[in-house]
């Protein structure tokens, strides 16, 4: 029960949910969600780890970057229809679909991508 209640409070966040429609596309690092979300690095940050600690992302380290993607599921869990669940609500959703547009924009910048984040 308390994974599931993990899951669900995960889910109860617009944040979360924008993050989820990006890291469906493509793997992504903190700054480029940062840049495709116009939101500030403690928050993506913040965002993308409750997203993980609930299970649904996996992370990668390359170089300087944190990477992360959603976890390919378990068929045994209840993971794929959630997923499944979440595409279906995003599906045509004017925020998910210019958010997505946003994404093929973004670089990765580094570790100066907050700094320059902050300079906006």
């Amino acid at each position: 029960m308390r994974d599931l209640l993990k899951v669900t409070r995960a889910l109860s966040d617009e944040t979360r949910l924008r993050i989820l429609n990006l890291l469906l596309e493509r793997e992504c690092c903190v700054c480029e969600v940062m840049q495709a979300l116009d939101i500030s690095q403690t928050r993506a940050s913040r965002n993308l780890n409750v997203l993980y600690d609930a299970g649904f992302l996996n992370l990668r380290k390359e170089g300087l970057w944190s990477l992360y993607s959603v976890k390919k599921l378990d068929e045994s869990t209840y993971f794929p229809e959630i997923i499944e669940a979440i595409k279906k609500g995003l599906k045509g959703n004017v925020v998910a679909v210019e958010d997505r547009q946003r994404l093929k924009n973004v670089e990765r910048v580094g570790p100066t991508c907050a700094e320059r984040q902050r300079r906006r």
